[in-house]
């Protein structure tokens, strides 16, 4: 059935599936996970609201939250359409937060869910790769005790207006689409918290005033009596220790973290700057208080990092950066979009760095924020992709919008993200080409995104038919040969037509933005009798290596070229293309593939 769960200080079970803490960049000591056996239902028929499921839920199944019932550790593993779930569980507060507000959390829940507690409606939300919260202590029994948490999901596994990524639209996954996610895919849990919190923490760097730049909001309720403390150390040496008075709910603050110190910039060497090759974090706390009361505290942390394009060089940290990445999908086996464990999130990002990559593609994919937390700790570069529609419409439009303003928001103070990428290979916008609306719709992603974020590179429509984008980026799946007599110039690169498709839609054209080959190899080899496909293939695990050095060295030998997204890192379902198997075993000597990748 389901279990009833205490909040006790300090103690996680850790029998709990994904049981580290969800939001890694805005951490508070008191916390309850309320992931792990929930009771299902499907409501195939859609008679859940008639028949007041909110109230009286009907004990089917159990499933294990955060696993989708599609996949194999949520205990149920069924592939087949069910486009309306229910979940139920039971929720207790103990004494120590009954006095505070009590916050409920989703990390991720596709597509559409409705919360209730106790039969009333808590909230809802559209959106299945953003994160959302409610306030549920009106709700709340009087003791506290034995509260009923409901959630219905709706997930219209045909509609191809949604933002659906990699999730077919067909029950059975074939060419590039995989097993579909339905419901709750990311944590869940809940916190206390005083009417004076910490609402959204924002790090900006500007290293080249030396500043990081801090902005935060106290919450809709507002106590004039506040004051807050900023505490920020490097290597367990303090930097910083301040505290003001704060008098509105907005604030913003600016701190000079070099202190004319010259060996904290890398005018001579990497300084106190984040980089692959150095992943230099600052740690910070952030505490509000009410006299000498601490009403809320935060661990938090950030990295001193600049992205720019400049005379049409990509730059990190003011200097030229040449980006070797690796196209990653993020499925597992057993979890599909969600890591069985947050060392298997770790785990892919070391064997990438092994091979000599530098970054990542997370492709058709808003990660778990746990992979962008081990990305900034291990030193790893990521683009930051929406997951898109497959058709064009009004709906579809406001559908991206509105979710990659909440992606954007939720991913901006992770150092390791360097790209924004709302749409790819015009996906959702298949007539971007010459239809003027949808021209207009990623042009206004691409502005949209610089309205909120001006520090990170957007490409409007990543692989072909740009609009307005700060990169070039091209997918193309072409030989060796045919690669290198194609980016030999840049008057060659951008009149190729990889897919029959224009580099730039009709109206637009190449302004000089550095050129990278964002998608290209896609080799092909299984080391058993599955069946699968790749865009070329191999039949030894010598034949990869050879394959994969012929077209990496005739992207690197390229005078225009600036960086390469090989695809891909793992196989996923029936495609094979990974440089390692769906489960992450090796398909062939991975310091070979890293001294190729070494050569530049």
């Amino acid at each position: 059935m389901f279990s009833l769960l205490n909040v006790k200080e300090g103690l996680i079970d850790m029998a709990l599936p994904r049981n580290e803490y969800p939001r890694p960049q805005f951490v508070r000591k008191e916390w309850v996970n309320l992931n792990g056996e929930w009771d299902f239902a499907f409501d195939d028929a859609n008679q859940g609201l008639n028949k007041k499921w909110y109230k009286e839920f009907p004990s089917e199944k159990t499933i294990h939250v955060p696993f989708a019932y599609q996949t194999k550790l949520s205990g149920i593993h069924d592939p087949s359409f069910h486009d309306i779930v229910w979940y139920r569980r039971t929720i207790s507060i103990s004494e120590h937060w009954q006095k505070k507000r009590i916050v409920l959390h989703f990390g991720a829940v596709d597509y559409r869910a409705w919360v209730y507690i106790n039969g009333e409606l808590a909230t809802f939300h559209e959106g299945g790769n953003t994160p959302f919260s409610t306030d549920i202590t009106h709700l709340l029994n009087e003791d506290m005790t034995d509260n009923e948490l409901v959630l219905r999901v709706e997930d219209p596994s045909e509609d191809v207006t949604i933002p659906r990524g990699k999730q077919y639209w067909h029950e059975q996954s074939e060419s590039i689409f995989y097993t579909r996610t339905t419901g709750i895919w990311q944590t869940v849990w809940m916190e206390p918290l005083e009417d004076a919190h910490f609402g959204t923490i924002r790090w900006t760097p500007q290293i080249d005033r030396g500043d990081v730049e801090l902005e935060f909001d106290l919450g809709e309720t507002f106590d004039k009596d506040l004051s807050v403390e900023v505490k920020i150390s490097f290597n367990g040496k303090s930097i910083v220790s301040d505290r003001a008075d704060v008098f509105e709910a907005y604030n913003k603050r600016s701190y000079n973290l070099r202190n004319r110190f010259t060996d904290r910039s890398n005018i001579h060497g990497p300084g106190w700057y984040w980089s692959p090759e150095h992943p230099n974090l600052f740690d910070a706390t952030l505490t509000v208080r009410s006299g000498d009361r601490v009403l809320d505290q935060v661990e938090t942390y950030f990295g001193m990092r600049k992205v720019s394009i400049e005379n049409g060089k990509f730059m990190l940290n003011n200097m030229p950066y040449y980006q070797k990445l690796v196209l990653d999908q993020g499925y597992f086996p057993e979890g599909l979009l969600t890591a069985p464990s947050d060392e298997d999130l770790k785990k892919d990002i070391e064997l990438a760095k092994e091979m000599g990559f530098n970054g990542a593609r997370k492709h058709q994919k808003v990660e778990d924020p746990r992979f962008l937390y081990w990305a900034d700790k291990l030193g790893f570069l990521v683009w930051g992709e929406m997951a898109n529609t497959s058709e064009y419409s009004e709906d579809a439009a406001r559908r991206l919008a509105t979710e990659w303003f909440d992606v954007v928001k939720r991913d901006y103070s992770h150092p390791s993200i360097i790209v924004w990428l709302p749409l790819n290979e015009s996906w959702g916008v298949s007539r971007v080409a010459f239809d003027k609306q949808q021209q207009a719709h990623a042009t206004s992603m691409y502005w949209q995104t610089k309205s909120i974020d001006v520090t990170r590179p957007v490409l409007s429509n990543d692989g072909w038919e740009h609009t307005i984008s700060d990169i070039c980026g091209i997918h193309n799946y072409q030989s060796a040969q045919e690669m290198e007599t194609a980016y030999q110039t840049i008057e060659s690169a951008i009149s190729t037509t990889p897919a029959n498709r224009l580099i730039y839609a009709q109206g637009f054209s190449y302004q000089g933005e550095p050129i990278l080959i964002t998608e290209y190899g896609g080799i092909a080899y299984k080391k058993d009798e599955n069946e699968g496909w790749g865009y070329s293939a191999v039949q030894s695990a010598d034949d990869l290596v050879e394959e994969y050095r012929k077209v990496t060295e005739a992207l690197i030998s390229s005078p225009i070229i600036q960086g390469f997204c090989y695809t891909q890192l793992t196989d996923v379902e029936q495609e094979i293309n990974g440089l390692l198997t769906y489960d992450r075993k090796p398909k062939c000597d991975l310091n070979k593939i890293k001294m190729i990748n070494d050569q530049r």
